[in-house]
């Protein structure tokens, strides 16, 4: 018969090692739930006004896995609007990298202590800010309109930002104020980043169309972009595209042309033309590059969104649109000389990015005149 002494001895070994082999499993398990989480991708929108970067933040605002924000950089060039676009691009950077961290107390400095999250730029373009846990009204899944998230989802505390944004896989910012692309050199070398970028542009005949549109709402960021002095006058306009133009050449050639190693498989062209022209395998080609899938239910809200009837002429619009008719709007209504300028002064961006130039009035009506030419051709 085993003795008393000898059967404790027995009975405490066991017990040691259930809990040894219990907390081995329980490591194993938190490390493996750990390795399975994969870190959040970082995805920059690099465009300029009136180029379909709206419509395409929207491609990615309304992917249920993506926390989307539309120009928070705004906030720094209003706050700071007598520096100029060069002076600014530190405090812009510096911004942006705190959002895709999802630290939002970096709009402390250009923001009311008393904000709310309706106080952000355009963030009722946010599906992110419209949905839980940032709004109840609406689930992850919906697809929702600008108008429907103003009107429920705009009492929340500005808090809310920060923790819906810890909640999703992507994060994607629009931003229209990047000169160049060397100045996110330091973001793209981020450990604590998993950024890339898609460089969106558009024929400078539409964009200057559209500009022509919206002078009032772009006043203040041409004068930062090329000094007040130069929007004066006749050739305002003009010196604001040639600045626009040059910007896509310096960073469409530092993204493509001689591209550090740091670069591979992180930036990606876009033309917009190429977009409404195949919405469905653009978007396509953009969530592959951003690792997003493209659910069944984005896919007819992507061809519904541009095969509507409106016009998207005011600023920020992203409504329902027959996005192909628009997007060549500027060969019905631009006058010639206007056109003759805009492409002296844009020339090289559009030799460049595969925009054909037209060398007379019947040219730019001619519409059987492909004026775009094909990726493989420049």
């Amino acid at each position: 018969m085993m003795k008393p002494r000898r059967m404790q001895m027995l009975l405490i070994l066991a017990f040691l090692s259930f809990l040894l082999i219990h907390f081995h499993f329980l490591t194993c398990s938190n490390t493996a739930s750990l390795e399975l989480k994969p870190s959040p991708v970082h995805i920059l929108i690099l465009s300029s006004w009136r180029s379909g970067s709206s419509f395409t933040g929207q491609l990615f605002s309304q992917h249920p896995n993506v926390f989307y924000l539309m120009e928070p950089a705004w906030h720094v060039w209003v706050t700071m609007y007598q520096n100029s676009a060069k002076v600014l691009h530190m405090a812009v950077r510096d911004l942006v990298r705190s959002v895709f961290l999802c630290d939002m107390s970096v709009f402390d400095a250009y923001m009311s202590s008393q904000k709310k999250k309706s106080d952000l730029f355009q963030w009722e373009k946010s599906r992110a800010l419209c949905s839980p846990p940032a709004c109840d009204f609406f689930s992850r899944n919906d697809i929702i309109t600008a108008g429907n998230c103003r009107t429920l989802c705009g009492r929340y505390s500005f808090s809310k930002v920060e923790e819906a944004c810890k909640t999703y896989s992507h994060v994607v910012i629009k931003e229209v104020r990047f000169f160049d692309l060397k100045v996110l050199y330091p973001l793209l070398t981020d450990p604590s980043l998993n950024l890339k970028i898609i460089h969106l542009v558009r024929d400078p005949r539409a964009v200057f169309r559209s500009r022509e549109n919206t002078v009032a709402e772009l006043k203040r960021d041409s004068d930062i972009v090329v000094g007040s002095q130069k929007t004066k006058g006749e050739m305002g306009p003009y010196n604001t595209m040639q600045e626009i133009c040059k910007s896509h050449v310096e960073i469409y050639k530092a993204g493509s042309q001689a591209v550090p190693s740091f670069l591979k498989d992180r930036y990606l062209l876009v033309r917009y033309e190429d977009i409404v022209r195949d919405p469905l395998g653009k978007a396509a080609q953009m969530y592959r590059f951003a690792g997003l899938h493209f659910t069944p239910e984005l896919q007819k809200w992507v061809h519904n969104i541009t095969h509507g009837k409106g016009k998207g002429e005011q600023a920020f619009d992203t409504g329902s649109r027959d996005a192909l008719s628009t997007s060549e709007a500027w060969r019905n209504t631009l006058p010639f000389e206007k056109i003759e300028k805009v492409q002296s002064v844009c020339k090289d961006a559009m030799d460049l990015l595969g925009y054909r130039l037209v060398q007379s009035e019947e040219e730019q009506k001619d519409k059987s005149l492909d004026l775009l030419f094909g990726q493989n051709e420049f």
